[in-house]
């Protein structure tokens, strides 16, 4: 099957360097929707006109001629069923405004424009513009049109009252045309905040009020009839008659579920062990740092645990490694199971992992966790017909009195695991200032376990 034809972005720049960066970030978007052609003046781009199919003029509103609103006007005699998208200078911000009011599709700011924006302006600049051609056309083809479209699609008239409905706006909505049409959109059209659950103002009263484009904040929910909420984003503009008047307003209403699950799904995948489920590594200065961050508030203390599985490089050497991820993932679950709600576990990487503790009372209290974990993991696991039995090294460091931040903490419980693992398995140490020492030795004749001072 043949490609589609790109569509011809004509740019109307006379400044070498502002040409230069747009072909830039039409290379940087990888996008095949738009082919980019350039001309350096009005009378070269009139030429083309006269010849070429243009999809959308990117216009320079600082040409030097003609300029500003006289360009856009120029344009528009030559070619006045194109869109148009401005690129402006901050200081030409407010003709760009007074432009959009008067039907020109978008504009961008130069000097802040990203790739994705220029592309994300070009798209809807092309939308709209498809939108309203259909709406100048015959009722019931726009009707066949519109239901076919993917996306949910409502117009008003004048007055703010729903004109029309396509199918998926139907379903989205859980309003059939039959019972929308004549109503006010704020009745038929609920969309709130999706954090906060504010109420958003009907965005076609303001397209229709203000003549000109718009899009709803990022992460807004609409809510259908019967309380469903489905997580959109939104295109609204105004509907103009033949003669520039404003009629209406249409909105173009994409359902968005999919892609936020998506974007959840990596952001959980970038931020957890893949094996257990466990945050990783990516998470625990985030952990860490909310727990020192109570025990500060509460004039509490937190401990960090240190944990190091005994001797399992065994288990993989003498059952695989598949039985091997199979025990990690049994010991994930017994940690989990001997934590409170409030703390965390995470896997530092191989067999290590770590343990927050929060809101303790007093350092000795980290024991009673610890005491617990080296019993629960040294049950026996029963591994595809394997008994397999498996103990733990574990270091802790408390804060406030090992450290004031989340690299000292770990560094300290870190140090306490390797001296407790020379004590044997099923081992713990707190940290204290003599095993950094050269007399470490000295103090791994303490009992296994030895706790700091008592609270």
């Amino acid at each position: 099957m043949a490609n589609r034809p790109a569509k011809i972005v004509l740019l109307i720049e006379d400044q070498p360097e502002e040409v230069r960066l747009i072909r830039e970030m039409f290379k940087d978007a990888g996008s095949c929707i738009f082919e980019l052609t350039h001309a350096e003046s009005m009378t070269v781009a009139e030429e083309y006109f006269e010849t070429n199919s243009v999809s959308i003029v990117l216009l320079d509103l600082g040409l030097a001629v003609p300029h500003g609103l006289e360009a856009i006007r120029q344009v528009r005699a030559s070619a006045p069923r194109v869109p148009i998208v401005l690129l402006a200078a901050a200081d030409e911000e407010s003709i760009a405004v007074q432009a959009v009011q008067e039907g020109v599709q978008d504009y961008l700011i130069q000097g802040q424009i990203e790739p994705r924006e220029l592309m994300r302006a070009l798209v809807n600049a092309a939308e709209r513009k498809i939108i309203e051609g259909v709406l100048f056309s015959e009722k019931e083809r726009a009707q066949v049109t519109l239901d076919c479209i993917g996306d949910g699609i409502i117009c008003t008239d004048a007055s703010g009252k729903i004109s029309f409905l396509n199918r998926v706006a139907e379903a989205m909505t859980g309003w059939p045309s039959k019972d929308a049409v004549g109503r006010r959109a704020a009745e038929c059209v609920m969309i709130v905040d999706a954090v906060t659950r504010e109420t958003i103002r009907d965005p076609m009263a303001n397209a229709a009020s203000q003549n000109r484009p718009g899009s709803l904040p990022l992460n807004c929910v609409l809510i259908g009839r019967d309380g469903h909420e489905v997580p959109i984003e939104d295109s609204v503009a105004p509907i103009h008659d033949r003669d520039g008047q404003v009629t209406g307003a249409v909105i173009v209403l994409r359902d968005v579920t999919a892609t936020r699950k998506l974007e959840k799904e990596l952001t959980h995948s970038a931020q957890h062990d893949f094996l257990t489920g466990l945050p990783n590594r990516t998470l625990l200065n985030d952990r860490v740092g909310q727990a020192i961050s109570l025990a500060q508030r509460q004039k509490c203390n937190a401990a960090l645990l240190f944990l190091d599985l005994d001797g399992f490089k065994k288990i993989n050497d003498s059952l695989g490694h598949l039985i091997g991820d199979k025990v990690l993932q049994s010991v994930s679950r017994r940690l989990l199971d001997c934590v409170r709600s409030p703390d965390t576990v995470m896997r530092q990487g191989g067999d290590e992992f770590i343990v927050v503790l929060q809101e303790l009372q007093c350092p000795q209290d980290a024991a009673i966790t610890v005491a617990r974990l080296l019993k629960t993991l040294a049950d026996v696991y029963l591994i595809e017909q394997n008994e397999i039995h498996v103990t733990a090294s574990i270091g802790v460091s408390v804060f406030p009195g090992d450290g004031q931040n989340v690299e000292t903490l770990i560094r300290k419980a870190d140090t306490a695991m390797y001296h407790a693992k020379k004590l044997g398995s099923q081992s713990y140490l707190f940290f204290s200032p003599e095993l950094t020492s050269t007399h470490c030795e000295q103090h791994l004749a303490v009992p296994r376990g030895a706790l700091p001072a008592r609270c």
